[in-house]
């Protein structure tokens, strides 16, 4: 079997009192850091790497089992671990809702995804009429019911968020706001012709690891966290219009932000 290239990886430190598998995982995560190993590249095989540092598979397969809890690599069954791909996707939160992007009849994620040079989708498209729940009732004003609009974003065929908004019923009921398609531009769009020219938005974003559902709905790799984004939109007369309830898959997006300086 041929020996990996010279200065790819380092050696063991035998007088560390870090186990053998982590500095492995150090290793191979600094090699990724520096571009040793491109998105979407193979990393070395276990046997490979066994013959490298002198130890069993079990530890290399503990090397692996970090760096996948880190989310840095994924595994693919019979082929072998690969660096993970960087985020895709970045959100310009100075430009994501500029009213030129919806007067050209484009939401915010096609704006982005045709930034990325992906192909968008939207499925698992849920619009009914339901009680508020106590947080979006005191971010709408104190409604008490609100049309819900539950949809999941796909990227080139890959899940990468789903959201949920929430618009008071007495702006969106028996509009088109309530039909599964809004129309161009989205809903933001149908807001501003109803009448509630959008003035600002205020977001609150933390990230977290995700429930299982979310696991499934996004097909979270092991170790992948997720962005959760709750966003509330005010017309020019300052009413609440919209809760934007959002869980990105941390691993397709970069949150990029524009801050004055005074």
């Amino acid at each position: 079997m041929p020996s990996l290239p010279s200065g790819l990886l380092g050696d063991l430190d035998p007088t560390s009192d870090r186990a053998v598998f982590r500095q492995i995982a150090d290793q191979l995560r600094e090699a990724i850091d520096r571009g040793r190993f491109k998105e979407g590249e193979k990393l070395p095989s276990e046997a490979e790497l066994v013959e490298h540092y002198g130890v069993s598979r079990m530890t290399v397969r503990n090397s692996f089992s970090v760096l996948q809890g880190e989310g840095l690599v994924h595994a693919e069954h019979g082929k072998g671990v690969f660096v993970r791909p960087r985020p895709p996707v970045r959100r310009l939160a100075s430009d994501r809702f500029a009213r030129r992007h919806r007067e050209q009849g484009k939401s915010a994620f096609i704006v982005e995804a045709d930034a990325a040079g992906s192909h968008p989708q939207v499925d698992s498209l849920e619009v009914k009429e339901e009680k508020a729940s106590q947080d979006v009732s005191t971010r709408l004003g104190s409604v008490r019911r609100v049309l819900a609009r539950r949809r999941r974003y796909l990227l080139d065929g890959r899940p990468v968020e789903f959201a949920t908004s929430y618009l008071p019923l007495d702006i969106a009921r028996g509009t088109p706001i309530a039909e599964p398609n809004p129309g161009p531009g989205g809903i933001y769009a149908r807001l501003e012709e109803l009448g509630h020219r959008l003035d600002h938005f205020e977001e609150e974003i933390r990230a977290r690891m995700p429930s299982p559902d979310e696991v499934r709905t996004l097909r979270l790799a092991s170790g992948v966290p997720v962005i959760h984004l709750i966003r509330t939109a005010f017309d020019q007369g300052g009413r609440a219009v919209e809760v934007c309830d959002t869980v990105m898959a941390a691993d397709a997006y970069v949150l990029s932000y524009q801050l004055p300086a005074t």
